[in-house]
């Protein structure tokens, strides 16, 4: 049996810790009565977790590739722990439900929240969130990247990043490029290439991946930016032509195909993130708990393999560095939609 105290604010602000019955606590029980525990047996206490379920939030419906990567998770943190993970698909508001829930969820370390580059892409169309997407949040661990992958229709006349950029510029305006929805990353990826060329496309948004990428076989659109696993089939059958990837380096997915920096534009990055976010102030010794799982698992090779069908590259980062990752996409991201004036339809 499992009885839930609440403790004092001192120790952890809103935190409730379990105690098992027989626990080696010495402290006399009196009704609800606020308990104020000291450091040994707090840190004693935190050894224990899990010791019940963990509530995994999805800012996405089910069938995503944020739900997938949760799922993966969830399912080798419950082989590990004994404990489910119980995952909670709650779509909406451009992930804005789903995010403040973990805000302001009591920082125990049972509710966290999967989460993708969405996350730094969000502040820079609704300047007035109702959270703070850095200050409200605890940075657990990184999962993966995805490199979007550049790729035309074989009508164009290119084979390369730097024809693509003299082919499109002999024809200004004259060609469209399509993407699976607005503030997707296939749509700011290609805002973020026409900046570094200066090359002037036409966006055409769509709803989803497969009706873009069927016009794009149909020579509907011209050009897009998107995820290597729904591409790459039609890549390979020669109805697509893929010229490069957006990534730092060279995807672990296609890794022949070369970077756009290093095709003739330097420092041009983009690659979108999924990791776990808990709220803050949760206890250092949950997220380092938390954060050696979540690299045990995905440095597995079947995990890695299931990411690699999925289009993503696994990339296990400590809490810092994924932070660190969350600031630095808001402010390329958000600089982008201020100057390019990008609003949501």
């Amino acid at each position: 049996m499992t009885v839930d105290y609440e403790m004092n604010r001192n120790v952890s602000v809103g935190m409730k810790l379990s105690l098992t019955r027989g626990a080696h606590v010495g402290l006399l029980l009196a009704g609800s009565m606020h308990l104020a525990l000291s450091e040994p047996v707090f840190a004693a206490t935190l050894d224990v977790y899990p010791a019940r379920p963990i509530r995994m939030l999805v800012p996405h419906p089910a069938g995503g590739g944020n739900d997938i990567l949760a799922r993966l998770l969830g399912q080798r943190l419950h082989a590990e722990w004994g404990f489910p993970v119980i995952i909670d698909n709650r779509a909406g508001g451009n992930t804005i439900i789903a995010t403040e829930i973990i805000a302001k969820a009591s920082p125990d370390g049972y509710t966290l929240i999967l989460t993708s580059s969405t996350h730094s892409v969000i502040p820079g169309f609704y300047p007035k969130l109702p959270y703070d997407p850095i200050g409200d949040f605890n940075a657990v661990g990184l999962i993966a990247t995805s490199s979007p992958i550049l790729v035309v229709h074989p009508s164009i006349a290119a084979t390369g990043v730097r024809e693509l950029i003299a082919w499109a510029k002999s024809r200004p305006g004259g060609l469209n490029y399509g993407s699976s929805g607005v503030s997707g990353s296939g749509h700011l990826a290609m805002e973020l290439f026409k900046s570094k060329t200066g090359l002037q496309l036409t966006h055409v948004p769509y709803k989803g991946m497969a009706p873009v990428v069927s016009d794009l076989i149909a020579g509907n659109v011209s050009i897009m930016f998107g995820n290597p696993a729904p591409l790459l089939p039609h890549v390979r059958s020669g109805r697509l032509r893929a010229l490069a990837t957006a990534g730092p380096k060279r995807s672990q997915v296609i890794p022949e195909l070369p970077t756009i920096a290093e095709s003739g534009l330097p420092g041009f990055i983009v690659s979108p993130y999924f990791g776990v976010l808990g709220p803050a102030q949760l206890p250092i010794q949950i997220v380092a708990k938390l954060n050696a799982e979540i690299g045990r698992v995905f440095q597995m090779p079947e995990s890695r393999e299931r990411l690699t069908a999925l289009g993503f590259d696994a990339a296990p980062e400590t809490p810092e560095r994924f932070m660190a990752m969350i600031k630095s996409e808001m402010e390329l991201w958000g600089g982008l939609i201020r100057q390019n004036r990008i609003a949501l339809e």
